[in-house]
């Protein structure tokens, strides 16, 4: 995974793209890491399927994500957070922290970070469940009170003008 630009943001966004590959780095078996609006919208990714190169491999040569998108990461979080705030409103569970799902060939992890923002994590067959759990729970602590409504509008912003051929 590549670290995404930080050129010409705020130091809280900075902060912030930083936790995330600090989190990439530090966990063994991370495919592809993902923070979602409430809305849905993709804000931060270490997904390199952004980029031109990633876009043009074969589906099979492509050891990252979900379809090697971070938008396809993104969905997949935004509707399981959904289907498990839903769920948790039926049953009076209260709010939904967090969620996993442990598949043949990998594992998806869901945390709640703040105010419907979600973190999500696709991680590899092979990943320390209980190491990712904690480390998510780290960036979540870390990150939680730092992701306003403004710095979410800078993230969605840099998202969108960012070159799709840029190497990052």
């Amino acid at each position: 995974m590549t670290a995404p630009s930080t050129f010409g943001l705020s130091s809280e966004a900075r902060n912030l793209h930083w936790l995330l590959t600090n989190l990439v780095e530090e966990v063994p078996g991370l495919l592809s890491v993902a923070v979602v609006s409430s809305d849905g919208l993709l804000l931060l990714s270490s997904d390199p399927g952004r980029n031109a190169e990633a876009r043009a491999e074969t589906e099979a040569d492509r050891p990252t994500g979900p379809k090697g998108s971070a938008a396809d990461l993104a969905t997949i979080v935004s509707g399981i957070g959904s289907l498990t705030i839903g769920a948790a409103k039926l049953m009076d569970g209260g709010g939904v922290k967090q969620t996993m799902v442990a598949m043949d060939e990998g594992s998806l992890f869901v945390m709640s970070i703040s105010d419907g923002s979600l973190l999500g994590v696709h991680g590899s067959p092979d990943c320390d469940m209980s190491v990712v759990a904690y480390h998510m729970a780290l960036f979540v602590g870390r990150a939680g009170h730092v992701l306003t409504p403004e710095l979410r509008s800078e993230l969605r912003k840099s998202l969108e003008s960012e070159p799709m051929g840029s190497g990052r």
